[in-house]
């Protein structure tokens, strides 16, 4: 899979860079390509924002940076192209599973007041949103969205764990324990230790759903 990013700050994504992801990318099974908007503007100071028609607070990202960057880097519209606002579609595991199925997208992350409306007119398939809040601009759910969806191209993790965690099979994950046996007077539970794996596989269920009926009753069909 290939993921297109387009940002006036590429610097934000050095993360993507380390860890898992990153060794996916180094091992050629997913492509990351962060692009400054900045590149394509026509100002020679590289000002890729005005003050908003109307009046009031902040700036607004300009049209002309942004069309020519996503024509330049998409020219056939051949990706899934997403813009990261408060205002889109909630990103959750369904959406996740959705865009892995994918073969390339491209994310518009907008910053300060957000993008004149005329780009996400013209050239924004969906926009999508990380929840209820705001943030100072799109590289975070960028990354969320990148990092979430690429767990799941071929090879980057294994696949016996995407199906035994949060969410996978609509259940908070189980408890998980490693060495030492026991730490601060806590041990870890018999059962993880019995070598008994029906029992294991029990205790793993039993345990996911109390959590989640816990935390997250909603997923359960319950009221808190």
């Amino acid at each position: 899979m290939k993921i297109d990013i387009l940002t006036l700050f590429p610097e934000m994504f050095t993360p993507l860079k380390t860890s898992i992801i990153g060794r996916a990318e180094n091992a050629g099974k997913v492509s990351i390509n962060v692009v400054d908007i900045r590149d394509y503007t026509l100002d020679k100071h590289k000002k890729c924002d005005d003050a908003p028609f109307g009046g009031g607070a902040g700036m607004v990202m300009m049209a002309q940076p942004i069309a020519d960057a996503i024509k330049a880097v998409d020219p056939k519209h051949q990706a899934k192209r997403v813009y990261l606002s408060p205002k889109g579609r909630t990103l959750n595991q369904s959406v996740v599973l959705e865009y892995a199925k994918l073969n390339r997208l491209l994310l518009l992350c907008g910053h300060y007041e957000g993008v004149d409306q005329r780009v996400l007119d013209l050239f924004i398939d969906e926009e999508l949103s990380l929840g209820d809040f705001v943030l100072t601009g799109g590289e975070i759910p960028a990354m969320a969205l990148t990092d979430a969806v690429l767990r799941y191209v071929d090879g980057v993790i294994n696949a016996e764990s995407l199906t035994q965690e949060s969410f996978s099979e609509g259940l908070l994950e189980y408890p998980q324990y490693t060495r030492p046996q026991e730490f601060m007077g806590l041990i870890v539970p018999e059962v993880l230790r019995s070598g008994n794996h029906a029992e294991i596989d029990k205790w793993r269920r039993q345990k996911s759903l109390e959590i989640t009926s816990k935390l997250r009753p909603d997923l359960l069909g319950e009221k808190k």
